[in-house]
């Protein structure tokens, strides 16, 4: 491939129309021989696809949908397929690229242009004098890092941020690293996502993660789906709600976004609908709250289920407490108040109560629609009232699923990547390898920041991801990052935080999913953990891109060996050979015994979950019905045409898995050639005075002042007066740092006001 890239062509005039057509189908088809085309793997992305999340193939590097067991042939998704793409491309980064391109003016490039440059190739270091990045040795790389790291006069001021694409077996040699040295900062992606449902749930019935199986969904009689778009975010889940859809299962939604993926769904693997022309309804009841309204829905359906007496008696004074003072708190509140919060009228609220009340098994979803607002701890707790209310636990087709993002996000946390780890964890830890971790709690990534803002931290070591890039604020973030000392980047692909970096910089590159690990003892395989739990075996089958590439497992431990020459750990058998650190984790954590026993047999196994035999390890033994109010009032205030005020929520385009751009279109929302895009309800607008395709500003107002986002398309559609929407990573410099869900530290990104402004000069 050549190295000299030409700047990227003046793109089109970006198109808005709306999309006619079903989710999946034909042009989902068509999109991913795109994407095999653009990074010219057509025959060798076709072949790699074929070992996507199949038994002796690769976990895909996208979403944690869990896999079909048996697993059928095509087991991707359209989006799935433009993660696969990327990774296995045939385009290279080396060091001819970097000698082209100084870091300045990479900065001026756009997400989409520096994730289209394809794999890096060999370690990196970053030369201030030229202001480019310049090949380094991997020893130097590690000497360097280990270096800096024994300067600190704390290991506390060092932080080990992680990406939920990490491997089980990397990330517990990464922590067990980090202990080692002597600090819990192990900040990780959870903190930016669903660290709400885990706080709430493990408060309420004992654990953080969600309940039920995949088989489950062909058993529920009712699935509610809250704050989630599947048709972007999961699209294998598709597959589940067509098919409960088809025999009869009501699907409710409460979405604030019409979407495509939950109206209707053409399934690429259905000859029939591919070749009539056919799609499948996909929601029965299609409810638009307002943003942040599902609070509201949540106490007004709990209300009603009270009111009729539409309980499951026998499992709440079995398996419950706090029922009386719920019943009492829910008879107090006035529909009126609950209406105007929910956006939705009473008659909508109670059409969902009886949904439930009817349904002997019921699955609840929800996503980041629900997890990042201020009172995201608050509103889960509320949903989960609602299946203890109807006894929907421990029974086939009924409870919580939280639908996770990163592949082996929920893995990750399960092996420790966690800031407030528990004592027992430390306790096994110190007694299988010799040594005593630390027991203060670390930061999370909000408190990363901010620790970095006022010299509390120097470091930051990033396994994987796209750090600032995901993260609010970008101002301050950013400023943060440029006063580390040191920087490292673990990554495969080019990003933001590759170039807004410390005093120092190194980016160490890493082998993706798609690629043969090759240690002394052999082709090693990983091991993940999807969203329900199943652990399973993921190897690749690809030639590495470079022959420099490390595993990150290996990345580790040549950082280990370099930091902590008096280790007891022997961190080159472990590395030989993966079996033994699963072997090690067989006996740290719990519920790995027997691990490669376990995990060698075909589709791996599933954590046991105790709310499935109706056992909630809470302190009392029972789950808890929680009682929350209605104080939170804002984002409810109405059209914006009233007050001038509005509530935006950042949302992902189709073209774009969390940070990482695939495309400018957004196919399902009808935009086509931008990003910069503000969907607002034709009725705002007009009232504005602004037109349609208007290009405006976008300014949030919070108690520190202003902070704004410049030249933005208006695009008319679907959702509730008074209410935004707009992609990240663009508007998450309009989230301060202090605006957080209570209890959880996720960053209030679905909950942001502000106000639109004609375009300045």
């Amino acid at each position: 491939m050549p190295h000299s890239r030409p700047p990227r062509p003046q793109l089109p005039t970006p198109r808005v129309e709306p999309y006619t057509g079903p989710a999946g189908g034909w042009d989902a088809l068509r999109r991913s021989w795109q994407a095999l085309r653009d990074e010219h793997i057509t025959a060798l992305g076709s072949k790699t696809l074929l070992r996507a999340n199949q038994p002796t193939g690769f976990d895909c590097p996208g979403c944690a949908w869990p896999d079909k067991n048996p697993h059928s042939t095509f087991e991707f998704c359209e989006n799935g397929v433009k993660a696969v793409a990327a990774e296995a491309t045939a385009k290279r980064i080396d060091r001819r690229f970097f000698a082209e391109h100084a870091v300045s003016s990479l900065l001026e490039r756009d997400d989409l242009w520096l994730e289209a440059q394809g794999r890096l190739t060999e370690p990196m270091v970053y030369e201030p004098a030229s202001d480019r990045y310049q090949p380094i040795d991997w020893e130097d790389a590690f000497a360097l890092i280990a270096a800096e790291l024994r300067r600190l006069d704390s290991p506390n001021q060092a932080l080990f941020y992680t990406s939920g694409r990490t491997s089980n077996e990397a990330a517990f040699l990464y922590q067990l690293m980090v202990r080692e040295f002597g600090t819990n900062n192990l900040p990780d992606c959870s903190n930016m996502c669903h660290e709400p449902s885990g706080v709430a749930m493990t408060e309420q019935i004992g654990s953080g993660k969600g309940s039920v199986v995949l088989d489950d969904f062909a058993h529920a009689e009712a699935i509610f789906v809250f704050g989630q778009n599947p048709g972007t975010n999961h699209p294998r889940m598709l597959g589940e709600l067509r098919a409960a859809a088809k025999r009869g299962c009501r699907v409710v939604v409460f979405n604030p976004l019409r979407e495509r993926g939950l109206e209707r769904f053409a399934d690429p693997q259905s000859a029939v609908e591919m070749l009539s022309g056919g799609s499948t309804p996909i929601a029965s009841h299609y409810f638009q709250p307002r943003i942040g309204g599902d609070l509201a829905v949540a106490l007004g359906m709990a209300k009603w289920l009270v009111e009729q007496g539409a309980l499951d008696r026998e499992f709440i004074a079995a398996h419950t407490e706090g029922f009386e003072a719920l019943s009492d708190s829910l008879a107090a509140l006035n529909w009126q108040a609950i209406e105007q919060q929910a956006g939705l009228p009473r008659s909508d609220i109670e059409t969902a109560a009886r949904i439930l009340a009817g349904s002997q098994a019921s699955i609840l979803c929800w996503g980041m629609g629900i997890t990042q607002h201020r009172r995201s701890v608050a509103t889960i707790q509320s949903l989960i009232n609602l299946l203890l209310l109807r006894g929907q636990f421990g029974k086939p087709g009924a409870g919580a699923c939280p639908v996770r993002g990163h592949s082996n996000v929920q893995g990750d946390r399960t092996m420790g990547i966690y800031e407030k780890p528990s004592a027992a964890f430390l306790d096994a830890l110190n007694a299988e390898f010799g040594f005593a971790p630390p027991r203060e709690h670390g930061f999370d990534v909000v408190g990363a920041i901010d620790a970095l803002l006022q010299g509390k931290a120097q470091i930051l070591f990033a396994m994987g991801g796209n750090f600032a890039a995901a993260t609010p604020d970008s101002q301050r973030c950013h400023a943060a990052l440029r006063r580390c000392r040191l920087t490292v980047q673990v990554s495969t692909k080019l990003n933001r935080s590759h170039l807004v970096h410390g005093e120092q910089a190194l980016i160490l590159p890493c082998l993706g999913r798609t690629e043969i690990d090759l240690q002394a003892q052999g082709p090693q395989a990983v091991t993940v953990e999807d969203s329900m739990s199943m652990v399973h075996l993921s190897a690749g089958m690809n030639r590495p891109a470079s022959e420099q590439l490390k595993s990150e497992p290996a990345i580790v431990v040549g950082l280990a060996q370099a930091l902590l020459p008096n280790s007891r750990v022997p961190w080159s058998e472990l590395l030989a050979d993966y079996d033994r650190i699963r072997d090690r984790i067989s006996k740290v954590v719990p519920g790995f015994e027997n691990f490669n026993l376990r995990v060698h047999r075909p589709g791996g196994f599933h954590l046991d979950h105790p709310c499935r035999q109706r056992r909630f390890p809470t302190a009392s033994g029972k789950a808890k019905l929680y009682v929350h109010d209605l104080l939170d009032v804002q984002g409810v205030q109405g059209g914006g045409e009233r007050l001038g005020r509005f509530t935006l929520m950042t949302v992902r385009s189709h073209d774009q898995y969390n940070t990482t751009v695939y495309g400018l279109d957004d196919r399902y929302r009808g935009v086509n050639g931008e990003r910069r895009v503000c969907f607002i309800h034709p009725d705002d607008r007009q009232a504005l005075g602004f037109g349609a395709g208007q290009r405006i500003d976008i300014a949030s107002h919070w108690h520190d002042g202003e902070r704004w986002v410049r030249d933005f398309l208006l695009v008319d559609y679907d959702l509730p007066r008074g209410c935004l929407a707009s992609y990240f990573p663009e508007t998450n410099p309009l989230v301060p740092l202090d605006s957080v869900a209570e209890r959880a530290g996720t960053p209030a990104s679905k909950s942001i006001p502000v106000s639109l402004h004609a375009r300045s000069a």
